[in-house]
């Protein structure tokens, strides 16, 4: 597996002579930031209106969420007569010190305007201690020369630096050139090694080095890194996982290197059929489901097991936006949802199933879906896989995959509108009535041909050219 490597820089040692942030160059930027476990570093030229009293502006739709990893957003409204619906997100952001040290910035957030629509940075100032706090920079300051550099770390983390229009360190990142743009933000390599080839490039090669390893037998790992057998039909993911050394973690956060790595199995790499994604697998978190559980759920619009199966109830189907399903009788809605106008105007509204009565039996609230869809579809790359039995379960990975990049939310609910992205549960409950085993299934999923309009950009790529 291909690793990077950071030059050596202990934030802990003994402090040195504290200095301002204007006079670090980059390359200790670089370092002091690889110190703090940073694996992405983007940057922002910052307007003259970006500053505390107006909020730097972070984007133009939701798409800063897949970006920025950020907590749950909350739903709430606008001060003032004419009150709109607005999303906060808090950040766990920290500010960095000249002196390499980081404090936090305890009221750091994102506010989302749907109604505009745009994201906005707010609240990094406040709490923060003075030593640490860029408030020439990023005060109500109007000048034009700015920078903001972020700092992303798989744990959650984020790191920021403010760098006045006179510093060396912005003097260095004018001189940038072709940097690949990340909505508003420009991506600068976290090294200046000319072997890096950044996140891209070291997905590629394992991606090379697994296509050309032929047929894998079928495995997966446990939290700990371990090898377990992988018997199930529906194991390519984990072994893909599993190859590339993806533990399962408590972090919502991209699978390797930022980039979210999807399977999806296909009959012949030559000719690959339209098969279905699974793009997430998030519960409900209203209406019915939630208030009255699962079982009693499976009781109101479940139905008995289809091949015979005695005492199981299922619930499952294909639920696409508006069409009555006739075996549950539910169909699939987005409530408070502007379709025409491309925006939620409803913060507190969001996917649900509703009944011939508009009764919510399930309800995936907007503001729990933007944290689910936000944290892990910045980058993705979709990678076909066949199988075959051959002394147990076995696989093989396409040479040619797909990458997406620069998807937002707002893209997700037009192809749920569209009905491209649809619901495919496999919920049950086995034993019943006497003994009731429950097993939960939710998941969104897509057709594989259909992949590319969640995504800015889709591109074909041969992983062992780079192309």
């Amino acid at each position: 597996m291909v690793r990077l490597t950071f030059p050596r820089y202990d934030p802990f040692s003994p402090p040195m002579t504290r200095r301002r942030a204007d006079d670090l160059t980059l390359d200790r930027v670089r370092e002091m930031l690889a110190a703090h476990a940073v694996t992405r570093i983007y940057m922002k030229a910052l307007a003259p209106n970006d500053n505390s009293k107006n909020q730097p502006y972070f984007g133009g739709d939701f798409g800063v969420l897949n970006i920025l990893p950020a907590g749950k957003p909350v739903a709430g409204r606008t001060d003032g007569a004419r009150s709109k619906p607005i999303f906060k997100a808090p950040l766990n952001f920290w500010w960095l010190g000249g002196d390499g040290t980081i404090r936090p910035a305890p009221n750091a957030k994102l506010i989302l305007y749907p109604q505009y629509p745009e994201v906005r940075f707010s609240g990094y100032l406040l709490g923060v201690d003075a030593a640490h706090r860029p408030s020439e920079v990023l005060g109500t300051t109007r000048v034009d020369g700015r920078f903001l550099l972020v700092g992303v770390c798989e744990s959650g983390r984020i790191v920021g630096l403010a760098a006045g229009p006179e510093s060396r360190l912005a003097r260095e990142l004018r001189g940038l050139r072709d940097l690949e743009q990340v909505g508003v933000f420009s991506l600068v390599p976290i090294s200046d090694s000319p072997a890096r080839g950044g996140s891209r490039a070291i997905v590629l090669a394992e991606l090379c080095r697994i296509s050309a390893l032929g047929w894998i037998s079928s495995r997966r790992l446990d939290k700990h890194g371990e090898t377990l057998a992988c018997a199930a039909p529906n194991c390519g993911g984990y072994t893909l996982e599993a190859e590339l050394g993806i533990t399962p973690n408590g972090y919502a956060e991209p699978d390797f290197h930022g980039w979210e790595i999807k399977q999806h199995g296909v009959r012949n790499f030559a000719k690959p059929q339209d098969s279905p994604i699974t793009l997430m697998t998030p519960e409900p978190s209203d209406g019915f489901y939630v208030s009255a559980g699962v079982l009693k759920f499976l009781e109101k619009y479940g139905y008995p097991d289809t091949s015979g199966r005695a005492n199981r109830l299922n619930f499952g189907g294909i639920f696409r936006r508006g069409a009555l399903d006739a075996r549950t009788e539910l169909r699939l809605e987005l409530l408070g949802y502007d379709h025409a106008k491309g925006t939620v105007v409803d913060a507190t509204g969001g996917i649900a199933l509703i009944d011939r009565r508009d009764n919510e039996a399930a309800v995936w609230r907007y503001s729990d879906m933007l944290g689910h869809w936000s944290r892990k579809h910045a980058f993705a790359v979709y990678v076909p896989s066949v199988s075959r039995e051959a002394d147990g379960r076995q696989y093989r990975f396409g040479a040619t995959v797909r990458m997406g990049s620069g998807t937002s939310f707002e893209r997700l609910l037009s192809a749920l509108h569209d009905g491209d992205v649809y619901y495919d549960p496999g919920i049950k409950v086995e034993g019943y009535p006497a003994k009731p085993r429950t097993k939960r299934r939710s998941q969104f999923r897509i057709r594989s041909s259909r992949i590319g309009r969640l995504y800015e950009k889709m591109e074909g790529v041969e992983v062992c050219r780079g192309t």
